[in-house]
């Protein structure tokens, strides 16, 4: 194991967790924002559902593990929400199962230690018509804005019903204009304007929770002292001002998400 530890936040989930470090994308935001503070540890995986979840708890989680993570944040539900269709091979997990399921990954997650917290991210909307651009008219069919807001919703009062943090994309995304276009890069998956409102989600959850301790970037300690001055060598060729933006350059990058 590499040291110092940090604490872990893990990314649990399908492609939408699995595509986050592409593309500007959110995941590798919040690794960015958490840099020298928190290491953020991707376990997602394309095409899955809550099934699949469910599957593999006991090994990407395990409970005698020496080191339990700080936060969990996990997606599922886009691909569980997929309809039949004559046409098409859909990975659907009915709702009841859907819901059922999510209890039981929460179940999990809430027995590894008092101090794992706990985000709930539910189905964002899609765009239609850029699904069957991209990839078939049979999979604009099957995955449909509907049957996302019906996962969302099944999602969203089962973290009220168990006190779980959980963050609402299906609404949040639909609140930026021309969110059709400009959040997805398929129909399905965040282009870097999608991601931004994703991090801004969760940095809105992580500093308004009553966590004791704080997750929130600002609470964290920084690892090892903070060199802001470069050294001697860079000084002759960088002016003062030249010297501050450097120095300052990532607390800038993490105080826009603040």
């Amino acid at each position: 194991m590499v040291g110092p530890i940090r604490p872990q936040f893990v990314l649990f989930g399908s492609s939408i967790v699995q595509l986050s470090y592409s593309d500007e994308g959110w995941g590798a935001i919040l690794a960015d924002i958490y840099a020298r503070k928190a290491d953020v540890l991707l376990r997602g995986y394309n095409g899955w559902t809550s099934r699949h979840a469910l599957q593999v708890l006991d090994q990407v989680f395990p409970k005698d593990a020496a080191v339990q993570p700080s936060l969990v944040i996990v997606y599922f539900g886009g691909n569980d929400s997929m309809r039949s269709h004559p046409s098409a091979v859909s990975p659907q997990v009915p709702l009841p199962e859907y819901v059922e399921n999510m209890r039981n990954i929460a179940i999990h997650l809430k027995s590894l230690s008092e101090k794992t917290r706990i985000i709930f991210l539910s189905a964002p909307p899609v765009n239609g018509a850029k699904i069957r651009e991209i990839y078939s008219d049979a999979m604009a069919k099957v995955r449909t804005n509907e049957s996302c807001q019906q996962y969302s919703e099944a999602c969203l009062e089962l973290c009220r019903e168990m006190d779980i943090k959980a963050i609402d994309l299906w609404t949040a995304i639909q609140k930026k204009d021309g969110w059709a276009t400009a959040c997805f890069t398929d129909g399905i998956h965040f282009s870097a304007e999608g991601s931004k409102i994703v991090v801004k989600e969760i940095m809105k959850v992580l500093r308004e929770a009553d966590w004791e301790p704080s997750l929130h970037w600002k609470s964290l300690p920084i690892e090892f002292e903070q060199v802001f001055v470069p050294e001697a060598e860079f000084r002759e060729i960088l002016d003062e001002k030249t010297i501050l933006k450097l120095s300052e350059a990532n607390f800038l990058r993490q105080m826009k998400w603040e």
